[in-house]
């Protein structure tokens, strides 16, 4: 089966839960490579 996000790049921020999270694993399920970054929680 061929992915249709293959050789595909994705950076999403905010993915540690909700719709940024619900899009990081979509997009790895169609096969794009994702980066993410969310906040650490008592960091500024």
């Amino acid at each position: 089966m061929v992915k249709a996000l293959e050789n595909v790049h994705v950076v999403i921020t905010g993915a540690s839960d909700g719709l940024g999270y619900a899009m990081a694993e979509a997009l790895l399920d169609k096969g794009a490579k994702v980066a993410v970054s969310y906040p650490v929680q008592g960091q500024n």
